[in-house]
């Protein structure tokens, strides 16, 4: 069982834990748990917005792709700019009304279409001449990065080709199989409004264009700065896009497109941003909490001190009633419980003391009185013994005299003579059972001699118990009543059997002989007369002896009696082994 009880713990104490326990922690508890259930709603609910908003991104990436990619197609199938493209021209006039013919074609381009920066039809026709949408197919253009990225593919479908700054859609209008010069479109599209569309966008992390390799070929960061990370001869691998510790990263890629197939609009989003303001939430809760805390923690302190002082010196005073100090707690006229409790505590010192002062001397006197009248009746009671034995004695002594001879005579005159000088001489209340036994045998031998033949007796006593001390004349009226109750009225032998032995801490004292015996309701009659408190003025006998054990033991002994009317009685007398006051 552990040493810690609840009962041990200050009334101070057990307030800030009744408080801790069923007010503190609920609410921390509860603030905790909404606090917990909210962040992870409001990151779900961020992270939803966040993939709606790379969705809108990528389907308004894609429509001005389309729409370049849909110019490209026209230019590619339009048969006018194909034969001004292919043919030789041959004089400068020549070329300008030819050019002048598919002008609307580009003018429509440029009207139309916002999302693009510009058209260039790039041929190495020998003679044509470089204007703003058709210009001459250099060397220089063929050692450009993005023509090797074109270089080996056919003419059925654009490329898409972005760098850091840029993004284009390339398609050749040429098939070096069955046409002599080398065709190549680039439309440039407008990255004002590619800004424009980022910035108005509801993503607030960073944006990369993945190409089908997972390179990053573009990327804007949240503050809407480009990556640094990403320039014209540098791409980033989707491993070495820098994230933060918590990432939400949202991945979306073309799916079923020709020129925009396996290219991926990528998010990174940093969870500590967007759940910053739910941070701050959570600060927010840890100070209400410990103001929640500290206040009713300052509370109770004040109101237990209250309490908790008064008690005090409540107990103070009561642990000084022992050394018999009646002070009285001074009382200011408080009405709570505790104040109560000091105004009832100084009624009892009051009483106490008054008692002690007014009773307690009468009392002494009383139980002093008591005791002498008790010891005054408990040698009376030794007293009356004394002459009833003697009386039976000289009683015998005078029938037998008349009719026998001497010897006899003297012998019983010798056993009384024993008789009377102990009960004389035995002073003391107690003696012991060896005493006492040398009292049994002379009264029996006497009883014998009164009886001539007709009594018989046996003895029977634990030699252990010879020393031990009971009160003087205890069992000897158990056998007077035996021998002349029992026995004088019988016709054949009466036989008397007297056992002293020592069992479970009594002394055992049993008497039985075959006399004529009592019926049940003798033996009721006699069971009240022994314990009636009526004075016994001349009854003496067994009452004599059940009233002195009463006085020297109290409830400490058992008196029982068994008997049959011409069958005998037997009673036993339990006595404590240890000698009482």
């Amino acid at each position: 069982m552990p040493n810690f009880r609840f009962h041990h713990l200050k009334l101070r104490n057990k307030l800030v834990f009744i408080y801790i326990v069923c007010v503190f922690v609920p609410i921390v508890l509860t603030n905790v748990m909404f606090y917990h259930v909210t962040t992870i709603n409001i990151k779900n609910q961020k992270t939803a917005d966040a993939e709606q908003a790379i969705n809108q991104l990528k389907a308004e990436l894609g429509a001005v792709i389309e729409d370049a990619a849909g110019i490209s197609y026209l230019y590619s199938i339009n048969k006018q700019l194909n034969d001004h493209l292919n043919i030789v021209h041959a004089s400068h006039d020549r070329y300008v009304e030819s050019l002048n013919d598919i002008s609307n074609l580009f003018n429509r381009a440029d009207k139309e279409y916002k999302t693009i920066s510009s058209v260039v039809i790039m041929s190495d026709n020998p003679t044509i001449l470089a204007s703003s949408h058709i210009i001459r197919l250099e060397d220089e253009m063929r050692n450009a990065d993005w023509y090797h990225q074109i270089k080996n593919l056919n003419n059925t479908y654009p490329y898409l080709y972005v760098t850091s700054d840029s993004i284009s859609v390339i398609q050749k209008l040429s098939d070096r199989r069955t046409e002599m010069y080398e065709h190549v479109m680039k439309i440039d599209l407008n990255m004002d409004y590619m800004n424009q569309i980022l910035d108005l966008s509801s993503f607030k992390g960073d944006f990369y264009f993945l190409d089908p390799t997972s390179q990053a070929r573009y990327g804007r960061l949240s503050s809407g700065q480009p990556s640094v990370q990403i320039t014209t001869e540098q791409t980033l691998s989707l491993n070495d896009i820098p994230k933060p510790d918590k990432a939400i990263v949202i991945s979306k890629q073309y799916r079923n497109n020709r020129y925009l197939g396996d290219w991926t609009v990528y998010g990174v989003l940093d969870e500590e941003k967007i759940l910053y303001d739910v941070r701050q939430s959570g600060q927010f809760i840890l100070w209400f909490a410990g103001i929640n805390f500290l206040v009713p923690t300052i509370v109770i302190v004040l109101v237990s001190r209250s309490i908790h002082t008064r008690i005090q010196k409540i107990l103070k005073h009561m642990k000084s009633v022992k050394g018999k100090n009646f002070e009285r707690i001074p009382y200011h006229r408080e009405r709570d419980e505790v104040g109560e409790l000091a105004v009832e505590f100084n009624r009892m010192s009051e009483r106490i003391e008054n008692l002690i002062n007014d009773v307690y001397e009468t009392e002494i006197q009383k139980k002093e009185l008591e005791l002498s009248q008790r010891q005054a009746q408990l040698h009376a009671l030794h007293s009356q013994i004394n002459p009833h034995f003697l009386f039976n004695a000289l009683e015998t002594i005078r029938m037998r005299s008349q009719m026998k001879g001497e010897i006899q005579t003297a012998r019983t005159i010798q056993n009384m003579a024993k008789i009377f000088r102990k009960s004389i001489l035995w002073k003391r209340s107690f003696v012991t059972i060896r005493e006492e036994l040398e009292l049994m045998e002379s009264f029996l031998e006497i009883q014998k001699y009164r009886f001539d033949s007709k009594l018989d007796y046996h003895i029977e006593v634990d030699q252990s118990l010879l020393d031990t001390e009971i009160p003087k004349m205890t069992f000897l009226p158990f056998v007077e009543n035996a021998s002349i109750h029992g026995i004088e009225n019988v016709p054949g032998i009466g036989y008397i059997t007297i056992q002293i032995a020592k069992e479970q801490g009594e002394i055992v004292f049993l008497i039985a002989d075959n006399g004529v015996g009592m019926d049940q309701e003798k033996i009721r009659e006699l069971h009240h007369y022994l314990h009636e408190e009526a004075i016994m003025g001349d009854s003496i006998g067994m009452k004599n002896v059940i009233t002195r054990l009463r006085i020297c033991y109290g409830d400490s002994f058992t008196f029982t009696i068994d008997s049959d009317p011409g069958g005998g009685s037997r009673i036993m007398l339990r006595l404590p082994l240890d000698k009482k006051d």
